[in-house]
């Protein structure tokens, strides 16, 4: 319905994932809430507390005592946030959803511009990121070359510095919910899903409380999982490497028959001999590393198993 006027206040469902947060949830209901005050609209705030050690389950708890529109979904373990995303997805009832980092990075005053541009006709509304102050050089180039790889050889467009801070339509919120995957990559299923879209400037606050717990072991693993759902360049890459050392072979080894035939020259070289083998045996275990990824992927949708195990509920109805 967005686009068109409400006969009554559209709800709105603010999606929180959660890991030890206990610091933060408190300030981020504040927050939420207070800008809702001014925006003409029923609201929910669905918390996903992702396998957390500290209090924070505990504390949104509370919230849902004393205020009726907080929820909380406890998961059994830390299962990622891109489960808890699609959680949030599964619980959430709102005409539109909108997805929120819990560590206050992402305003949530920002909610107020996404509300009015999906309330003008915009089906998905997200922020882009204007600021990286807190990121390191490695850090920033790491993201330049995942996003310039992908969007170049990968199936669909992922603008660069588009995070999750964002507002999903309901029809896009089924879209997503829809998809059956387990391997799940969010960014990339926001731009598969479509819609009508729209960017905004966004910047970034500084952590409120603590320290990121997304390691640079994290981010490689999310951008290796990022190439492998949406993007066949690794097995291109691996069959042109490949190829090229084949072909460097075939040559070498002409240039050796030739210059024995021509100059008689005895084909010496055992350690050449070696640091060949070393190399081809070095590559063949890198394609067998592609592949393993992959047929990873495979073996994990192949399972079946849900994506998230739920040992708690709180603030829905009965």
């Amino acid at each position: 319905m967005s686009g068109e006027p409400f006969c009554e206040p559209p709800l709105i469902s603010v999606i929180a994932p959660c890991f030890n947060e206990a610091d933060n949830v408190e300030a981020l209901h504040q927050r939420i809430t207070a800008v809702f005050q001014s925006i003409s609209a029923d609201l929910e705030i669905v918390f996903i507390d992702d396998g957390s050690s500290d209090a924070t389950s505990e504390k949104i708890g509370k919230l849902a005592e004393v205020d009726s529109c907080v929820r909380l979904i406890q998961f059994a373990r830390n299962f990622g946030k891109e489960a808890a995303l699609t959680a949030g997805l599964d619980y959430a009832g709102g005409d539109a959803v909108v997805f929120i980092d819990a560590d206050l990075q992402h305003p949530p005053e920002f909610i107020i511009d996404m509300v009015n541009a999906w309330r003008d006709g915009a089906e998905v509304v997200y922020g882009v990121r204007q600021n990286r102050d807190g990121d390191g050089l490695a850090r920033r180039a790491f993201t330049f070359a995942f996003y310039g790889l992908l969007n170049r050889f990968g199936e669909i467009k992922i603008p660069p510095n588009a995070g999750d801070y964002r507002l999903l339509d309901r029809k896009a919120a089924d879209a997503l919910k829809a998809l059956p995957e387990r391997n799940r990559f969010m960014k990339g299923l926001y731009a598969w899903v479509g819609f009508r879209t729209l960017a905004l400037p966004l910047r970034v606050d500084e952590r409120a409380i603590g320290k990121s717990r997304f390691s640079f072991s994290k981010l490689a693993e999310f951008g290796i999982g990022g190439l492998t759902a949406f993007s066949n360049l690794p097995l291109r890459a691996a069959g042109l490497l490949g190829a090229l050392v084949a072909i460097a072979a075939i040559g070498y080894g002409l240039f050796e028959l030739l210059s024995a035939i021509v100059f008689g020259r005895e084909t010496a070289g055992f350690a050449t001999l070696i640091v060949a083998i070393m190399f081809l045996g070095g590559l063949q275990m890198i394609f067998l590393g592609v592949l393993g990824e992959y047929l990873g992927r495979v073996y994990t949708e192949v399972k079946g198993r849900p994506l998230y195990v739920v040992r708690r509920k709180a603030g829905f109805d009965a």
